[in-house]
């Protein structure tokens, strides 16, 4: 795959078109505030899973609407009895799921707490998923796959409810006894990614203990810019069911507009290491370089969080340190082990501090 988007010095400026709703702030109040109406009531039962120098957990939590979503927690087997862990918090690409329980447990055997969260309704691709989406929109009028799935409506449209679940998620990992609630390390890679951005932009102001996102080639950015230019992968969903529905570009575009990761991540107060893939097809640069051009640009108006104001700390927030790598000859792969090593290094520094 040839260089497709912009040249790299272009990408390293570039901003969305998107413009953010008036509401979109509280549109996500009331979303998070509904959530939390149901009980958190997360699970975890230890499994076997044939790996000497692992333990794992099953787990279930409920997300939006109380839905059940199952996770993986895996803790290296050494652990010092009555010591915290800090947690890496893995939210899987598109059509994965958790997966099996020995599949990934690569964060827990570089001495970390690894959660890995299900993505509801997925799991029929890259990786097992046993996570439902029992929301009625589920039958609504779409193009095939996730991206139009209620998309009649910001209320309905699948993405509200898995951003939720990635919040929770990090409620749900942060009431386990042996994980350090206060070091929370986001990532995913293509959706994980998105989710990863999304998670921390939601749990800014609301949530406690996220100390960095790692977003890896993140799909769910730039929305206006994606659904034009990406040639293939999930984007090109949008494209054909608006092929057919001629007249729903701009309401649409609308409701895309409050699943935006780069509204959602500038509002981020942890620092963040991306990566993009300048041969990337699927989630092009550009669209990569727009959600980290934003990253963390509106953390300065993000009061502290309200765990913090009840402690009577709520200064606003300096915007987060940032970085990103470049991986120039890369399609949607991008860094691969090359940049786990990196994280690797990223994460250590950060807890070193």
């Amino acid at each position: 795959m040839p260089l497709f988007d912009m040249p790299l010095d272009q990408l390293r400026s570039y901003t969305s078109s998107a413009v953010e709703p008036e509401d979109f702030d509280d549109f996500w109040d009331l979303t998070i505030a509904e959530a939390r109406e149901f009980p958190l009531d997360a699970v975890y039962v230890q499994v076997e899973n044939h790996l000497s120098v692992i333990d794992s957990f099953d787990v279930s939590f409920a997300g939006f609407g109380g839905a059940r979503i199952k996770g993986w927690l895996h803790l290296p087997a050494n652990r010092g009895a009555g010591r915290t862990l800090p947690v890496v918090v893995q939210y899987v690409g598109y059509s994965g799921g958790r997966g099996l329980v020995q599949q990934d447990t690569k964060w827990a055997q570089a001495g970390y707490a690894h959660f890995i969260m299900d993505t509801r309704g997925q799991g029929y691709g890259g990786s097992l998923g046993e996570s439902a989406d029992p929301h009625a929109s589920a039958g609504d009028v779409a193009y095939a796959g996730l991206m139009t799935r209620g998309l009649s409506s910001r209320e309905d449209y699948y993405y509200r409810r898995v951003f939720v679940d990635a919040f929770r998620a990090i409620e749900a990992v942060q009431k386990h006894p042996e994980v350090d609630a206060s070091k929370v390390l986001l990532a995913g890679l293509s959706q994980g990614g998105g989710l990863a951005i999304a998670a921390a932009g939601l749990a800014a102001g609301r949530l406690d203990g996220v100390l960095c996102t790692m977003a890896d080639v993140p799909f769910l950015q730039d929305f206006p810019r994606a659904v034009d230019i990406a040639p293939r992968g999930p984007y090109p969903e949008i494209a054909g069911f608006l092929a057919r529905h001629r007249d729903r570009y701009e309401p649409a575009l609308a409701v895309l507009n409050y699943f935006d990761g780069v509204h959602l991540g500038r509002r981020a107060t942890a620092p963040a290491l991306f990566s993009a893939a300048l041969m990337d097809d699927i989630c092009p640069p550009s669209t990569v370089f727009a959600a980290y051009n934003a990253y963390g640009t509106g953390a300065a108006a993000v009061p502290g969080s309200r765990l913090g104001e009840a402690a009577g700390a709520a200064a606003p927030r300096a915007v987060p340190a940032k970085a990103i790598e470049v991986y120039r000859f890369n399609n949607h792969e991008g860094g691969q082990e090359h940049h786990w090593v990196s994280q690797l290094g990223y994460v250590a520094e950060l807890l070193a501090r």
